[in-house]
């Protein structure tokens, strides 16, 4: 990985036009209709967003939650103002926005087509956790967004928070997730405050992300194939759904990309094997975020524990959390529910759960979340159990192996 300093990466700065960050907490519960995604016009609620939208209107940035995490965002046409967000997040130039847009309508004037098959997965997933890589139109977004690309990444959040603001600001929403680069992504706003506050001009809070992983990003090819850029929130399966298992890429690396003869990188996720050291060395821009730095890091050192059977995991993790003990290291074990009974008791300092492997949901929901617990209790060396790529277990250990930088360790 880029280390900060490096050209690549924007300078962390403070915000240069207020001193400090606005909080808005908005009470979602009170005010939204059930099975509703519009935001219920309360007072409070309504004089936030207001406050919020002219904020991304006149260049700010601002944190808002979304379906999956909390996002960071800026008026995508604005470059000054998406500079921003580079360098509050300290984020590598060279690393894409998504954007995001409360209609379908906002398309056409952002991208110059849409393939049918990019159109039926729109109706499918949005709003949801899905973007769509699409043919960029010239002129209107900043460069800065699609990082000189001929592309931009572009999805309609499923949150009534997201919608409001959105549509109050009447501009596409260029957001990554709002979080210092490397670090965890955010599922509440205490955890944007912990990372950017100061960083950034305000923050919505609109309580815990429901998802807790970022979205699926899919690039549609000319001849219908859909490449996988990044697992999340859709899973493979549901895309499989509405297009065919047949039209799902079953190789990435050798799908080609829209105006051009270059192929995209390969998306981690696929196999562990596939992250290595070498992706350091790759000085190409990706296509999507999340494709080429390491991510979601907790403080600590991070290894993925995977073996033939959850018996042998145990073992060899136990073996090597009580050797890190000895050594002097505060330890930290993040395991599933079922697997409990094959670890002694206090196995690590610091023990948590992503729930059980029968409800991926559930440790889609709380990965971020615990990782940024092994910062608070201060583990040094952590271990994690590895879950099989099937599902939304293809997205959690996409996480999980950017935040360990390809640290695989085989109990056999």
């Amino acid at each position: 990985m880029n280390e900060p300093n490096d050209p690549l990466f924007a300078v962390q700065r403070r915000s240069e036009n207020r001193d400090e960050t606005v909080y808005w907490e908005l009470d979602l519960l009170e005010h939204t209709a059930p099975d509703s995604d519009v935001l219920q016009p309360s007072e409070e609620n309504k004089l936030a967003i207001v406050e919020a939208a002219a904020m991304l209107r006149e260049g700010g940035t601002v944190a808002f939650p979304t379906e999956t995490v909390y996002g960071l965002g800026a008026d995508a046409r604005n470059t000054a103002a998406v500079e921003a967000v580079f360098a509050a997040k300290g984020r590598p130039s060279d690393n894409p926005l998504i954007v995001h847009i409360a209609d379908s309508g906002a398309l056409e004037e952002l991208v110059t087509e849409v393939h049918p098959t990019a159109a039926a997965l729109m109706d499918a997933y949005w709003p949801g956790p899905l973007t769509v890589v699409l043919p960029v139109r010239a002129g209107v977004l900043s460069p800065c967004v699609t990082a000189g690309l001929d592309t931009v990444g572009v999805r309609m959040p499923d949150h009534p928070v997201a919608l409001a603001l959105i549509s109050a600001a009447g501009c596409p929403v260029a957001a990554p997730s709002a979080n210092r680069s490397g670090r965890p992504s955010p599922t509440l706003a205490s955890h944007v405050m912990e990372d950017l506050s100061g960083y950034i001009d305000g923050v919505l809070d609109g309580g815990a992300a429901g998802v807790g992983l970022e979205s699926t990003v899919v690039q549609v090819q000319p001849d219908g194939r859909v490449a996988v850029l990044r697992p999340g929130g859709i899973t493979s399966e549901q895309l499989a759904a509405v297009v065919g298992a047949e039209a799902i890429a079953a190789e990435p690396a050798a799908v080609k990309e829209f105006g051009t003869s270059a192929a995209v990188e390969v998306p981690e996720g696929t196999a562990p094997q596939e992250h290595s050291g070498a992706e350091a060395a790759d000085n190409s821009a990706p296509r999507a975020p999340g494709m080429k730095y390491t991510h979601y890091a907790p403080r600590g050192w991070l290894g993925v524990v995977r073996g033939s059977s959850p018996q042998r995991v145990a073992e060899e993790a136990a073996s090597l959390l009580q050797a890190a003990q000895l050594s002097g290291e505060v330890t930290g074990l993040l395991l599933f529910e079922e697997h409990k009974p094959f670890y002694p008791a206090d196995p690590a300092a610091c023990v948590l759960s992503l729930g059980s492997l029968s409800s991926p949901e559930e440790g889609a929901r709380s990965l971020y979340a615990a990782l940024r617990r092994f910062d608070e209790a201060g583990a040094t060396y952590i271990l994690a159990e590895a879950c099989p790529y099937t599902g939304l277990g293809a997205a959690i250990m996409n996480r999980l192996m950017k935040a360990a930088g390809g640290s695989v360790i085989d109990a056999g």
